[in-house]
């Protein structure tokens, strides 16, 4: 029996007992991963992976392909070759490419389809945006999923929440709603007024927390002159939310100790990073961070207080927004960009633009039928990694347990190619490894942690210049839009993104009165696309639903970035909808 940790792009970070006939299981042992595995482990070895190397749609050997690569990066001009890394699996060890590419002088892809705009948010206010594990939120009496589903995208987190007030804020109706103590249907784009209209609501009952707020926080007063100035009224129209709802929210809180958990889809705006730190104000002028049970949680900094080995100095451009065309050379490591990134019609021709493109991963997809050259990249039960959590604080080695012959892992390709260029050379893989461990981790109950959590996140300080929580005091949002719904971007159960198994639907409110199967067009002003309908009760009268990885997902997808953290902002859009004839 073998033991190891799930790549895959999540909070759980599970831990996996790997037997000799490769079948996963759960680790029972392990404090957040408690002996069960999700839908999409169970079934990993189900889904088909890129087996061998192919050029031009015919197949080759790996050696063949690293030639190809080698010789058309020797051939170019590395000012025109592209470096894009997706996070279709997370290892500390997959960055190292971007070391070979740094060295090369391609540019690079920086920025996000994820999290990064509400991570802005929060580290302008805290200056570092630490985990709220499953351990800690055990102990809170009240538990706010604000734009999240565990059930979904966390399932490792039910467990604690169950026998706790739950308040559910969500445009969409979960599952969690139907027991949820309190559920808002918040009009989208309302999530930052509902927190400011509960922070005026709260600091006009008293209900500050007076000496965290004097002892370990900046800029307070600003804060309520800024809420202050804004008319009630306002709050309440732009959030749907009245005020006897947002009563009700304040009465379940008072006192108690309150875990908030808030999903992407609240920052998925032009203004995501202010969505956070409201939120995050919220909590602070509550007092309920470095306590036990409180505080806020997102998907955290993996990597923080670790040392980052394959760093570089790069010439960046912007993810989101990169135009794949002007690039001679485009090497796409574990991602899929036509189907994830915002505004694919433009993706999709840049890449069908672009002189070469290389696709280095494990599945099949929209842009590796894109891609010229196709290289296997092993699986993590076929190399050595490290897992660093985004949802814990446990760290999880990740050992080669078979092999593969016909793949490369990052480091093997990474290592060719910088031999191939008479660049320096890699340290062993295992040496990198144990330099990332050492850096900042740290034994509790016979398990590796992270040193930042020996205590409770920000219990004895924030990791601003201050050292303290620094409210805000102004935002800006300016979108307007005459069409008729929001398009929300969401995750499902049954997919991790582009990978799995996905949906082929656009679900609709049960108040348009069309049949299941018909179809519609969807317009957004500047492209069109035709969809098969899906009834959903779940769904606000103002709203339709695209999950992650449907096929036409984001053909109407905005090409934007947000104001602060680089991010795709895919519901910054409004669309209208037609039956279609027939």
């Amino acid at each position: 029996m073998f033991k190891t940790t799930c790549p895959l792009d999540c909070f759980d970070g599970c831990s996996i007992e790997v037997d000799e006939n490769l079948k996963l299981k759960g680790e029972k042992s392990h404090p957040i991963t408690q002996g069960y595995l999700c839908h999409h482990l169970t079934n990993y070895h189900k889904f088909p992976r890129v087996q061998k190397a192919s050029y031009n749609a015919k197949q080759i050997s790996k050696e063949e392909a690293f030639e190809i690569l080698k010789e058309k990066l020797k051939s170019s001009n590395p000012q025109k070759t592209l470096y894009f890394k997706g996070s279709g699996n997370l290892g500390s060890m997959q960055s190292i490419t971007r070391k070979f590419f740094a060295l090369y002088g391609s540019d690079v892809a920086k920025g996000s389809l994820c999290e990064d705009a509400g991570a802005a948010g929060i580290e302008e206010g805290r200056g570092a945006n630490l985990a709220l594990s499953p351990l800690h939120v055990k102990d809170a009496e009240v538990v706010i999923l604000w734009g999240r589903n565990p059930s979904v995208t966390n399932s490792h987190m039910l467990p604690v929440l169950k026998g706790k007030k739950i308040i559910v804020i969500d445009p969409v109706k979960i599952d969690f709603a139907h027991k949820a103590d309190i559920f808002i249907q918040i009009r989208p784009r309302g999530d930052i007024y509902l927190a400011m209209l509960l922070a005026r609501i709260a600091y006009m009952e008293e209900m500050e927390d007076k000496e965290f707020i004097e002892q370990r926080c900046e800029n307070f007063d600003y804060f309520c002159d800024f809420i202050n100035a804004i008319p009630i009224q306002k709050l309440v129209e732009k959030s749907g939310v009245d005020l006897v709802k947002a009563g009700e929210i304040l009465s379940l809180i008072r006192g108690k100790k309150v875990s908030f958990l808030v999903g992407l889809g609240v920052q998925k705006y032009a203004h995501g990073h202010s969505v956070l730190r409201a939120i995050d104000s919220l909590a602070a002028m509550l007092g309920l961070f470095g306590k036990e049970g409180c505080g806020v949680g997102y998907i955290a900094d993996s990597g923080f207080g670790f040392s980052s080995p394959f760093k570089a100095k790069v010439k960046s451009v912007l993810l989101p927004t990169v135009d794949f065309g002007k690039y001679d050379v485009v090497f796409i490591q574990g991602g899929n960009p036509a189907n994830q990134m915002p505004c694919t019609p433009k993706v999709k021709e840049g890449l069908k633009k672009a002189g070469f493109v290389v696709y280095f991963g494990l599945h099949e997809n929209e842009t590796s039928k894109l891609a010229d050259l196709i290289i296997p990249a092993k699986s993590f039960l076929e190399k050595e990694d490290l897992k660093l959590s985004y949802g814990h604080e446990y760290i999880g080695y990740m050992p080669k347990i078979v092999e593969n012959s016909e793949a490369f892992s990052e480091y093997e390709l990474t290592q060719k190619l910088l031999d191939a260029f008479s660049f320096e050379t890699l340290k062993e893989e295992k040496e990198y490894i144990q330099e990332i461990v050492n850096s900042n981790s740290t034994q509790r109950d016979g398990r590796l942690i992270s040193k930042t959590f020996m205590q409770l996140p920000y219990e004895k300080e924030f990791y601003t210049s201050s050292g303290k929580f620094e409210f805000f005091d102004d935002f800006y949002d300016d979108f307007e839009s005459e069409k008729a719904f929001f398009l929300l971007s969401t995750k499902w159960n049954k997919s991790l993104n582009s990978q799995f198994i996905t949906d082929e639907f656009l679900h609709v409110p049960l108040s348009l009165g069309l049949e299941d199967g018909s179809l519609v067009t969807l317009d957004n002003g500047e492209y069109s696309c035709k969809f098969v309908v899906k009834n959903d009760e779940r769904l606000r009268d103002d709203c339709l639903l695209l999950h992650s990885g449907h096929k036409d997902a984001n053909v109407l997808t905005p090409h934007l970035v947000s104001q602060e953290g680089d991010c795709a902002i895919f519901q910054e859009i409004k669309v209208d909808l037609k039956v279609c004839d027939g």
